[in-house]
């Protein structure tokens, strides 16, 4: 754990990289809950999702970031705004990386050379890998990201997490709390319930679908024995409308069964979960409904 600072420190730490280098896993680490969902599918990630963890002398705010990508429609323009503001209103940036991976986009990184922000270069996933791989990437980092402290971690076996705090809370400015001391995100209810719900539209649908998904929660209501939520899926397509349904609604009965599960465990409470799918054509590139989506402009 950190050492305790005589005074108080407070910042906006944000976590960047490719698709699948572990953010959402490493996110969930640092703050101790599941907000981000983690699936093996790529671009699980579409919104900046803010955790808060506090300590008695410093509050860290991390943000977990989609994956960079080149933007194929509309909604991954957006998703990629979310990147660039975050180089520009971080006071850490960790670069997470994959032990191995050697990939990068050459306009973040220029960015990344540039800018006078402490930067943490996280390589993850060295459980996967020899000690002459790990060694080989530290290598190859340095060279492209030199003034970057770096740290060695697995995120999934809470390998380092330890130290990389560490490391987060001295470069954090000392400041006063930027948000109550027992608040644990930004975001409200609704937001982690359409999460969860799409989480396990990734794990039960394949290729396309699960990616031509909005899910928009209509109606959250809590009594003393039930949350009751009703939910939209958003679709593009009639045969994409069809194929969500499945044969006779078996697909979207498991949809709701495991999504349901996974609620109650989330909230702690029984939950009645109603889901219904709408097609909202080519929603994907048209930009007031990605706004209405929540994909627009956001500030720190």
């Amino acid at each position: 754990m950190p050492e305790p600072q005589t005074e108080h420190r407070a910042g906006f730490v944000n976590l960047i990289g490719n698709p699948n280098v572990g953010k959402s896993t490493l996110m969930n680490q640092l703050v101790g809950e599941k907000l981000s969902i983690i699936t093996a599918k790529a671009q699980t990630t579409r919104h900046r999702i803010k955790g808060i963890v506090d300590g008695d002398n410093y509050q860290i705010i991390y943000s977990d970031l989609p994956g960079i990508l080149t933007p194929s429609y509309k909604m991954q323009e957006m998703m990629m705004k979310f990147v660039t503001q975050s180089l520009q209103d971080a006071d850490v940036i960790l670069y997470l990386v994959e032990c191995g991976e050697t990939h990068y986009d050459a306009d973040i990184m220029q960015q990344l050379q540039k800018i006078d922000i402490p930067i943490i270069l996280v390589i993850n996933k060295i459980d996967r890998c020899t000690s002459e791989q790990v060694a080989e990437s530290e290598v190859f980092w340095k060279k492209i990201l030199p003034q970057a402290e770096m740290v060695l971690i697995s995120a999934l076996q809470s390998q380092n997490i330890d130290q990389l705090l560490e490391k987060i809370t001295e470069k954090l400015p000392v400041h006063e709390p930027y948000f109550p001391k027992d608040q644990l995100t930004d975001r409200p209810m609704r937001f982690f319930v359409s999460e969860i719900i799409r989480e396990k539209m990734l794990l039960n649908y394949k290729k396309e679908i699960p990616y031509s998904v909005e899910v928009v929660v209509d109606e959250y209501k809590e009594s003393d024995d039930m949350v009751r939520i009703m939910a939209t899926l958003y679709v593009e397509r009639e045969t994409q409308k069809a194929i969500v349904i499945g044969k006779g609604g078996q697909a979207i009965k498991k949809l709701g069964m495991d999504a349901r599960a996974e609620l109650e465990e989330f909230i702690g409470q029984h939950v009645f979960l109603d889901l219904s799918v709408k097609v909202l054509k080519d929603w994907r590139n048209n930009e007031s409904i990605i706004n209405r989506f929540g994909y627009g402009f956001t500030e720190r």
